[in-house]
């Protein structure tokens, strides 16, 4: 028996093996990856990458392009394992050496299709700042995606936020590097469980690896204007948290440059740091359409066999997409024959390959069971996750004494989202209905309670505008309804009732990838809607779905309440009504800052001092700062106590007590400030925190560890220490919110 076929062999061990016995053709073809659905005879008409379970495929094309050559990955097949044993079993049975395919899928808050339970967007996560929570949620992902026939998701997006006019980031944890690196580590060790071979695991593939959030002008792909210690200090550390702690096989590479070295093709990024320093396990990816820009975006080549051929010899692995796969086949060969890419580079990226697909188990287990899928899809734990991520996501930015709801007789739901759940980018196309606010708010107040609503202007008016993302097939919109102005309506119908809360934020037009804004303000006639209910004098509740910053200067003076919800899928009203009507104290604190205008940007909590801090027109600083968040109750920090325990270690304990009358979380926040560094250095960067649930007069004790890591800089000639000197230590509930100060001396 050939090694590569005894699973009582390591894997390292059965993919030299196969290695060795493959040809060119076969080589190349594994860096390939196709589209399924371009290949299916019964697209899913529900979502335009899905395919119906039952589907066939078109046999004699396969074989023309594929030969006997076989393929590395097909993405954009969501369906059921039916669908995927089928094509499996043809690409196993009729490719010379017998070799099975990874599938791909799209999984930033659940599986991509028709089918996955919906949880709320990844800023959602970064507002809970409850890692445990997110690692559950990671493992409910794993689950549905392996359970389906998927082995491979392309995620989680560990980009650093901090360009507030970037369309993309309801899709990342956040603006703080601390807080994306602990959500990286447990997202990910949720999805992969320390073993891909698990019939509930699956790989994980971070991106875009590793300076996409701050793109210049706020617009998706532009460069990243960053030095080297702002890389090493701001946007690595996530990539390698997800990458050495919670194990990720692989990344997706930035489309964008950084300092003029674009990722796709940098020997230091993809060689020096991913695959030396980080050791990466699996391959780097191409973001779709990425290796393409070598070309027409970046001008470093003029032919797409060339823009090839730079990427693979300076570090990238296998295409996403890039290119049809017979074309990327053969120009991986052609490169290899003309000497522009060498066998050991080739090997080096198969091998990588090779091994995953060994470790997943494929060699062995190559077929998804076709019956447990049904019963792991949208389960009860999986929707109680996500139900939960929705509540402990909840940030309350302001409340005059309005919330909870009481004593109210009639309520005016107004808004376009009040009636309709905004789910964000990157879903599932849902075949199951989604409950609005309305429906969940109406049932909860009772009959007791009118519960009236009316839309009153739309988010977005230019509807029905499909729109492909540049060289992504997989990201595809029809826009929203048409929602018909009824301004009038609306707020004659608030003039009937006691409380008004509206309904408003972001769509799929003004948040999501490729869609960039200039202007932070609510779009379309929100504000001005905002502004003619608050004339009637009632309390006004302001609720927001939203999946970037937004300005909120003018509703925070006219509005009583706001409640910032996010994205929060499936469940996210219920989440909503529930805190409305007091069934829980809203916790959630902002994992970004919101500025004042559109124009004071940026305003991420730990920008570099130096700089004046007004404008002409008002302070610079965030209207709402990252860690903000306002609770029905009121928590007491007292007794903080710092002991060193190493050379670099510590240990700081803090007593914080629940004042108030109702029970509830608090989110207790460690930030350091670094007083006397040889470098220029934030006034505060966090370096801890816990979320804690405290009944009404209970009282605690929250412990930190600080280490190494806690108290070091990258110095003047790029070297990582600690220098000796004073640190104040800042302990509150949040980064303008500090209740406890203390120092400690290196």
């Amino acid at each position: 028996m050939a090694d590569y076929k005894n699973p009582a062999l390591s894997a390292e061990r059965r993919a030299a093996d196969l290695l060795a016995r493959m040809t060119l053709e076969e080589k190349a073809a594994q860096t390939c990856m196709m589209r399924g659905v371009e290949y299916a005879t019964k697209p899913d008409p529900r979502q335009h990458c899905s395919v119906e379970p039952d589907t066939d495929f078109e046999w004699d094309r396969l074989k023309a392009d594929f030969d006997a050559d076989g393929i590395g990955f097909i993405h954009d097949m969501y369906s059921t394992p039916g669908a995927f044993n089928k094509i499996q079993r043809y690409f196993i049975e009729n490719s010379r050496l017998g070799i099975p395919v990874i599938f791909t899928g799209e999984a930033l808050h659940g599986i991509s299709g028709v089918r996955g339970t919906v949880f709320p967007c990844p800023l959602n996560f970064g507002a809970t700042f409850d890692p445990e929570l997110v690692k559950e949620v990671g493992g409910a992902i794993g689950r549905e995606t392996r359970a389906l026939g998927m082995h491979e998701i392309l995620a989680p997006n560990l980009d650093v936020a901090r360009e507030s006019r970037w369309g993309r980031i309801e899709e990342t944890f956040g603006e703080d590097t601390y807080l994306s690196s602990r959500m990286a580590a447990a997202i990910v060790s949720g999805e992969q469980k320390g073993d891909i071979s698990r019939s509930d695991a699956v790989i994980s593939e971070p991106k875009h690896y590793c300076v996409h959030g701050i793109a210049e002008g706020g617009t998706n792909c532009s460069p990243a204007r960053a030095g080297r210690r702002e890389v090493e200090s701001c946007y690595l550390p996530v990539f390698e948290a997800g990458i050495r702690e919670g194990g990720a096989y692989n990344v997706m590479v930035a489309y964008n440059c950084v300092d003029g070295d674009p990722l796709m093709c940098s020997e230091w990024y993809l060689k020096d740091v991913l695959k030396q320093r980080f050791g990466l396990k699996g391959y780097a990816r191409s973001d779709w359409g990425g290796v393409g820009r070598l070309k027409h975006a970046f001008h470093m080549v003029s032919t797409d066999e060339d823009a090839v051929g730079l990427a693979m010899r300076n570090g990238l692995d296998v295409q996403g997409c890039d290119y049809p796969p017979t074309f990327w086949k053969q120009s991986v060969v052609n490169l290899v024959k003309q000497g522009k890419l060498s066998m050991e580079r080739l090997d080096d990226i198969v091998f990588r390959v090779l091994k995953v697909k060994f470790e997943l188990g494929l060699f062995d287990h190559p077929y998804t069971d076709e019956d447990a899928w049904a019963s792991v899809i949208r389960c009860e734990e999986h929707r109680a996750v996500s139900h939960r991520v929705a509540r402990e996501s909840l940030v309350l930015l302001k409340n005059d004494g309005v919330l909870p709801l009481k004593d109210v007789k009639s309520v005016a739901l107004i808004g376009p989202s009040s009636a309709a759940q905004k789910i964000g980018g990157y879903s599932s196309t849902p075949q199951f209905p989604i409950p609005s606010l309305y429906e969940e708010l109406k049932e909860m107040l009772g009959e007791g309670v009118t519960v009236r609503q009316c839309d009153g202007c739309a988010i977005t008016y230019d509807k029905k505008q499909p729109r492909i993302v540049d060289g992504q097939p997989h990201l595809w919109s029809e826009g929203e309804e048409e929602i018909a102005d009824a301004m009038d309506e609306a707020v004659a119908i608030a003039a009937e009732c006691d409380t008004i809360i509206f309904v408003g934020g972001d769509n799929t037009i003004t948040s999501g990838e490729g869609r960039d804004r200039c202007e932070l303000t609510l779009n379309g006639r929100q504000r001005e809607l905002i502004e003619k209910l608050a004339e009637l004098g009632k309390p006004l509740i302001l609720v927001l779905e939203n999946g970037k910053p937004l300005e909120l200067s003018r509703e925070n003076e006219v509005c009583q309440a706001i409640l910032m919800a996010f994205y929060g899928g499936e469940s996210g009203a219920r989440a909503i009504a529930e805190c409305l009507t007091g069934q829980f104290s809203p916790a959630g604190r902002l994992p970004l800052s919101l500025p004042r205008s559109s124009t004071r940007i940026p305003c991420y909590y730990s920008m570099l001092p130096g700089g004046a801090g007004d404008f002409l027109e008002g302070p610079k600083n965030a209207l709402f700062p990252f860690g903000y968040g306002l609770s029905y109750t009121q928590f007491a920090y007292s007794d903080l106590e710092i002991r060193r325990t190493g050379t670099f270690d510590a240990v700081v304990t803090c007593r914080v007590k629940n004042t108030g009358s109702v029970d509830g979380d608090e989110v207790v926040q460690l930030y350091l400030d670094d007083t006397e560094a040889s470098v220029v250095t934030p006034p505060m960067l966090l370096k801890g925190f816990r979320r804690i649930s405290l009944k009404a007069g209970e009282e605690t004790t929250v412990t930190f560890s600080l280490d190494y890591d806690s108290f070091k800089l990258m110095d003047i000639r790029y070297n990582w220490t600690v220098e000796p000197g004073r640190f104040r230590v800042l302990v509150g509930a949040g980064s303008r919110d500090i209740r406890l100060e203390g120092e400690i001396v290196l």
